[in-house]
């Protein structure tokens, strides 16, 4: 590369302007579009969620859905999930042991996973809490599907 060249790369690349402050803007315009809005309302806000969140609105924006295997993921990870929030609440060994029992899980499994020493994230996909808290139970709580399949 020539001496030439390489000298105004330096010089762009190295302007003099003064590079200890973040560049000024422009006198007007400059304000974010969310400090021109103000403060909302927690009302308006908290109506817009229950437009958003009506049943109709949300299945009729699921139904639109062009890839299904990621609602099914979706929906695998958010079951587990709640099974993973169950299983924390049930905190000590003993009540585990007790709820998987009366959910119909056989007594060898029901301690084999209430001693485990594996995290509730974890647990919330082993065969005794899919035995305890079946897809039917979420079902039965009124927890919509997003797959629609029942």
């Amino acid at each position: 590369m020539s001496d030439k060249r390489q000298n105004d790369q330096l010089v762009l690349a190295f302007a003099e302007e003064d590079r200890s402050e973040a560049p000024k803007g422009l006198a007007e315009g400059t304000e974010s579009l969310a400090g021109k809005r103000g403060t909302e309302s927690p009302a308006i806000g908290e109506q817009l969620m229950e437009e958003v969140c009506e049943r109709e609105n949300c299945k009729q924006a699921l139904a639109r859905c062009e890839t299904p295997s990621v609602l099914e993921g979706l929906e695998q990870w958010f079951r587990r999930r709640l099974r993973s929030a169950i299983w924390k609440q049930w905190q000590r060994g003993s009540v585990r042991f007790a709820e998987l029992r009366k959910r119909d899980v056989g007594k060898d499994l029901a301690a084999k996973t209430a001693g485990s020493a594996h995290g509730p994230w974890r647990l919330a996909d082993s065969l005794a809490l899919h035995v305890a808290l079946p897809n039917a139970y979420f079902d039965s709580l009124g927890i919509p599907r997003l797959t629609g399949r029942r």
